[in-house]
C-alpha cells in the first residue's frame, strides 16, 4: 500500500486544529512512565513526536518513505528508520514499544507472527509492548495473543481504546503484554 505522509498528516492537523484530541496514543504509553519507547510503524510520528515533547526518548520506525519524510520534516532530531518491522533490529530495547494505528493490519497476511516477533524483540526486561488495532479484518486477539506470548511477552491488561475504557468485546481493542 502507498501512503502520501503529507496528506496523512493533513487529517490529523485537521483534528487538532478543531479541538480533537489526537494524542490518546501517547498519553496511554506516557501513563506506563517510560523513559524510551520505540514507535513502531510510526507513520508521520505523530505519536513519538509527543512523547518525545514529553521528554522520553523515541524512535520511530516505518516501512513508507513517504510517512517518514513527513515525521522527519516535523521532527528532525527524532531518529527515523526505514525498515519492515517483521526481523527489526536496532540493537537496543525499549521501557514500551507501541504498535499504534492498526499497524498488525498493515503486514501481508501470514506474516503477523513475525511481526509482533520482530518489535517484541526490543521490549526490555519489564517493559512492554502496546497495540491498538481493529478486529474487524481477519486478525483476532486470540492470534495476537498467541504471537505475543510465541515472543516471550504475557498479557497484562486490555482496554475497548486508547483513553483506557474497559475492553468488553467490540471492533477495537488496545492490548498490553509485558515481559517478564
Amino acid at each position: 500500500m502507498a501512503w502520501n505522509g503529507a496528506e496523512y498528516q493533513a487529517r490529523f492537523d485537521r483534528i487538532a486544529a478543531e479541538g480533537g484530541d489526537v494524542h490518546g496514543e501517547a498519553a496511554l504509553v506516557r501513563s506506563l512512565g517510560p523513559s524510551s519507547v520505540l514507535d513502531a510503524g510510526c507513520g508521520t510520528g505523530r505519536v513519538a513526536i509527543e512523547l518525545a515533547r514529553h521528554g522520553i526518548d523515541v524512535v520511530g520506525v516505518d516501512l513508507d518513505s513517504s510517512m517518514l519524510a513527513t515525521a522527519r520534516h516535523l521532527a528532525p532530531d527524532i531518529p527515523w528508520h526505514l525498515s519492515d518491522l517483521a526481523g527489526l533490529d536496532l540493537g537496543r530495547s525499549f521501557d514500551v514499544v507501541v504498535m499504534a494505528g492498526n499497524v498488525p493490519l498493515f503486514t501481508p497476511p501470514g506474516t503477523e507472527p513475525a511481526l509482533v516477533a520482530g518489535v517484541a524483540a526490543h521490549v526490555r526486561p519489564g517493559g512492554r509492548l502496546v497495540a491498538g488495532f481493529s478486529l474487524d479484518r481477519g486478525y483476532t486477539l486470540d492470534d495476537y495473543d498467541a504471537h505475543c506470548v510465541a515472543a516471550g511477552l504475557m498479557p497484562e491488561t486490555r482496554y475497548a481504546t486508547w483513553s483506557r475504557e474497559p475492553y468488553a468485546g467490540g471492533a477495537y481493542a488496545v492490548s498490553i503484554h509485558r515481559r517478564p
